[in-house]
């Protein structure tokens, strides 16, 4: 498990990553997200994939704490939830923020490495200059 800026993180949330690298199961959370709950028979509609499939998703997201479903009736009805995701963005916005500091990081290592290359250079052709201003005054008073 590792913690920062107040995030934990463990092996606990790749379910949930895991969950949202589908491109079916992001579209149920677009879905869940803009409509609210909403049965097998709503969230199916223009999906070019079966019921059965679609419960599948539901099933792998259900695992990873993202939808839950409650009876009504004879059908259960789907629904977000809101704190899972939102603690994955927390944990996204986390990551992103420490890519960030890294990267500033390696921006002025960089920098700093070729700005000692410019001066080692410059003073590298000056020494060069000496050399052969040297050698011309040496050559003439021979």
């Amino acid at each position: 498990m590792a913690r920062s800026a107040g995030v934990t993180v463990s092996a606990a949330d790749a379910p949930v990553f895991a969950a949202l690298g589908d491109e079916t199961r992001l579209r149920l959370v677009s879905r869940l997200c803009r409509d609210g709950p909403a049965s097998i028979a709503r969230l199916t509609a223009g999906f070019p994939i079966t019921r059965q499939a679609i419960t599948k998703h539901l099933r792998v997201m259900e695992e990873a704490g993202l939808v839950r479903s409650t009876p009504h009736g004879r059908e259960l009805v789907w629904e977000l939830q809101q704190q899972r995701l939102a603690d994955a963005r927390r944990q996204l916005e986390t990551i992103s923020a420490q890519w960030d500091e890294t990267l500033d990081r390696l921006k002025g290592f960089v920098e700093a490495d070729a700005e000692d290359a410019v001066t080692a250079a410059s003073a590298e052709t000056r020494g060069s200059r000496r050399r052969v201003s040297r050698r011309r005054r040496s050559a003439r008073n021979r």
